[in-house]
Order: structure tokens, then sequence, then C-alpha cells
């Protein structure tokens, strides 16, 4: 029986460039099918340069989920399918090492420079206990609304985008709150801006 013409021949492998340009539209069959084509290759790629297969499963899973997040910018006049399936997973697994080594540089640097400096440590609890005292005091003098969106922000952590939902005020609202209620402690606290 003849294949149609809109599929591949059965001894030829699938039609890349039209796999990702069905994934750019959404297609998570094509998606699929591009994927079982191409992972080992791009397993094989992380691997060459990450050298731990760990890494480098994290590696080409990062790349497959950019690829289905940008298969419509693929161009096939600028190259292969597959020469971009694997540029993209290239860069990531060579980003993967760059981190890599800048996390170890900074770790052996803090290790060479953290050195115990002799202190009284009756002396450093008295300090900070005067500062808490001072900065409680601070935030006394705030309106209850600064006080409770700096609280959100600097104290719970939570973005200016979290601290207006919490609020259920504007996103500008929420950093004006912000911004005077920090205003209004650096006043208090009399720090220098």
């Amino acid at each position: 029986m003849p294949s149609s013409p809109d599929e591949p021949a059965p001894d030829s492998g699938p039609d890349l460039p039209d796999l990702l340009r069905r994934s750019g539209r959404g297609d998570e069959a094509a998606f699929a099918r591009l994927y079982d084509a191409t992972a080992a290759r791009a397993y094989g790629m992380a691997l060459r340069v990450v050298r731990d297969p760990a890494q480098a499963e994290e590696v080409a899973q990062e790349a497959f989920l950019e690829i289905w997040r940008t298969a419509s910018r693929y161009d096939a006049d600028r190259g292969s399918a597959l020469s971009w399936l694997l540029t993209i997973t290239h860069r990531k697994a060579v980003d993967r090492v760059r981190s890599a080594e800048a996390s170890s540089r900074r770790d052996t640097s803090y290790h060479q420079n953290d050195h115990a400096v002799e202190h009284d440590t009756t002396a450093e609890a008295v300090q900070t206990s005067l500062e808490a005292h001072r900065v409680r005091g601070a935030l006394a003098t705030l309106t209850d609304v600064q006080r409770e969106a700096v609280g959100l922000a600097y104290f719970g952590g939570y973005t200016h985008t979290e601290v207006a939902t919490m609020l259920d005020v504007p996103l500008g609202t929420a950093k004006t709150r912000i911004r005077d209620g920090l205003i209004r402690l650096r006043d208090t606290l009399g720090v220098e801006s």
C-alpha cells in the first residue's frame, strides 16, 4: 500500500521542519514525535559538554522546553531543524558548565576570604538588640498601610506584585506605600541616602 503524500516514506525519518512548524502552533502530538526523533541526539550533545549523565538529562529537558516555547521561530532558510535543535541544546549545556564553574569560583573565593574574626558576642548581641529596638520604634512611626506593605515586602519577602495582590490594591499603590514607608524609616533612623 503506497504512503500518502503527507506521510514520509516508511524508511525515511520524520519531517523535522514540519514537526517544528506544527509544534510552534501548539501541536503536542507533533512535539512528542519531534522529541522521540531527536531526544537521544540532544542528550548525547549535552553529555559531551557537561560530562555528567544526570546533568545532561536536565540540560536536554531544559533545551526541549525552550524548543517547545520557541518552535515558531525556527527558520528553515537559516539551517536544518536538527542543527537548530542541537544548537539550543549545546547553548544550554555550555550555560550549565559556565554556571557550575562560576559557582565553584564563588565558593572557593568565599572560603578563602571568610576568616573567623574574633569578636565579643555579648557586645554584638547588645548592639543587635539596640538596633532592633530602634527599627521597631521607627516602624511605629509608619501609617498602618505603610507598615503593612513594608512588612510584607521586607519581612515577608514578597514581591511588589504579590504585596499588591495580598492587599487588594493596584501595583502602583503598593509600590507607593512601600516607597513612602521606606523614606519615613530612613528619615526616622537618620540614615543617609
